[in-house]
């Protein structure tokens, strides 16, 4: 069998608590990280982006288990007492990553419950998001520009997921307060779109409110009359 192979790092591990973070910020994670490298954060933010550091660092370290587990089961090796002994390892490697990324996950928590609550306090009294204006709102948070087209004259939003926006929705979230686009770029060029402090306010309590309710669950075999379809 090839030695074990150590963690490496690679791309960025998206964490569960990304979009949160996204949705609260108004930037997207990989912004948020320069921000904090160039140190243009509060000391809120800038703590908050720390713990998520220590979250995406531990996250890699249980992909990296989770592959290897994988790899070790999947046939590609003989099945004898040194496979067994390496598979007994990795569960315990993994088992140990696991608890590091829930006890980093829980700090992240710690710091982005704070900022939520700040922020939400920021507006009060605002209307709920359609889910247009939310997918709007996030795609935004990721980074996006004004265009105008060269020859139509015509203006749209282009994100950096790719997503384009029509100017009459942007129109709509500036006069709402919830975007701002800097006008100090020509906008053949591309104008920066941002979200406002509001904006960012009304985008984490949209992800935060419940979306559905619970599905109801038909009743089942032997329930009591009460609950039970009534026969005709």
């Amino acid at each position: 069998m090839p030695p074990e192979p150590a963690p490496t790092p690679g791309r960025r591990a998206v964490s569960p608590l990304d979009h949160r973070l996204e949705a609260v910020t108004g930037h997207g994670i990989d912004t948020l990280w320069a921000h904090r490298d160039r140190g243009v954060l509060d000391e809120p933010h800038a703590h908050l982006v720390d713990r998520h550091r220590e979250l995406t660092k531990a996250q890699t370290g249980v992909t990296f288990y989770l592959r290897l587990l994988n790899r070790l089961s999947s046939g590609e090796f003989d099945v004898d007492g040194a496979l067994l002994t390496r598979i007994d390892r990795t569960v315990d490697q993994l088992e140990d990553a696991t608890d590091a990324r829930d006890a980093a996950a829980e700090k992240v928590i710690a710091a982005l419950e704070p900022v939520e609550a700040a922020t939400a306090a920021s507006v009060p009294g605002s209307k709920p998001l359609s889910t247009d204006d939310q997918a709007a709102l996030l795609a935004i948070a990721g980074g996006a520009k004004l265009y105008e087209h060269l020859l139509t004259a015509r203006m749209s939003v282009t994100t950096a997921s790719g997503t384009r926006i029509p100017h009459a929705k942007l129109r709509r979230l500036e006069d709402a307060g919830l975007a701002v686009r800097d006008t100090g770029h020509p906008v053949h060029a591309g104008q920066p779109v941002a979200l406002t402090d509001a904006g960012r306010a009304a985008l984490s309590a949209a992800r935060r409110a419940p979306t559905a309710q619970a599905p109801k669950l038909p009743a089942r075999p032997g329930a009591s009359p009460s609950t039970s379809p009534q026969r005709r």
